[in-house]
């Protein structure tokens, strides 16, 4: 089998290790610290979004693992490792649980099976979330996930790099018919303020990967359908259960215009 790495064009930037950058990771090239930099010092606010929505994540499982007997997880376009990784939080608040997560970034792989040689209860596989009859009959998948018992799938900013055209909704509804009652999804997506800095930031990841949708309050939650939206709702990142004593802005303050423009959300299938 050919080593992943060797499958990499390091002459076109990927949206995972733009991420990835943007997070102060290192697993990334010159191609994408150039399209980072654009969003960090073109759109200032790019960061903010970048950790408010990586930290609404690991709330957003660890409520799962806290709150709910769901003790397997599928973490679709789950990007390159960092801190506080869905199998750390699942498994550190339920032991035992279940993580397979997804990517079509070879990078990401590589790095992943690295990082969980030793970990049984874990997988990385390589798919397109759009192709998701591959991953929900991807041996690695059925392997790992009873879909006979509830699953939650994860969906962390990443419908939001399905253009209109893609049906992100359809994706969405696909893994709601493949999972049972008692299963969760959490899905956080770039959040339209209609206003200059979201048309910059759009127009900048449709010129860079041909991709890229902020949509409003309504589309967001639209992608719920058929799952019991949990309060609060689907409402800014950092807003989404915030830790007891948590800095939360106040919507409206001037530091947190760019932290709005990430929602989260948590939904039930009864």
């Amino acid at each position: 089998m050919a080593d992943e790495h060797s499958e990499v064009d390091q002459t076109r930037p990927s949206i995972a290790r733009v991420y990835d950058y943007l997070l102060g990771g290192k697993d990334n090239y010159a191609v994408d610290r150039a399209i980072g930099d654009r969003f960090k010092y073109d759109l200032p606010g790019s960061v903010a979004i970048a950790h408010a929505n990586r930290q609404a994540l690991v709330r957003g499982v660890r409520t799962i693992a806290l709150e709910t007997g769901v003790r397997q997880f599928v973490d679709m376009g789950s990007g390159l490792p960092t801190a506080d990784n869905v199998h750390q939080v699942a498994q550190r608040h339920a032991p035992g649980s279940r993580v397979v997560y997804v990517d079509s970034d070879p990078i990401v792989l590589a790095h992943g099976r690295a990082l969980l040689v030793q970990n049984d209860d874990t997988r990385v596989i390589r798919g397109d979330i759009r192709d998701y009859e591959a991953i929900r009959h991807n041996p690695e998948t059925t392997k790992l996930i009873d879909f006979d018992e509830p699953v939650a799938v994860i969906l962390s900013a990443v419908l939001h790099h399905l253009n209109d055209d893609e049906n992100p909704q359809e994706v969405v509804a696909y893994w709601r018919e493949q999972v049972v009652p008692g299963s969760y999804v959490f899905i956080s997506h770039f959040r339209s303020g209609h206003n200059e800095e979201t048309a910059e930031a759009e127009q900048l990841l449709q010129e860079t990967f041909g991709r890229g949708r902020w949509r409003t309050d309504e589309e967001i939650r639209d992608l719920f359908d058929g799952f019991e939206l949990l309060a609060p709702g689907v409402v800014q990142a950092s807003h989404w259960r915030p830790d007891e004593g948590a800095d939360v802005p106040r919507i409206g303050q001037e530091a947190s215009v760019w932290e709005q423009l990430i929602a989260a959300g948590l939904g039930v299938k009864r």
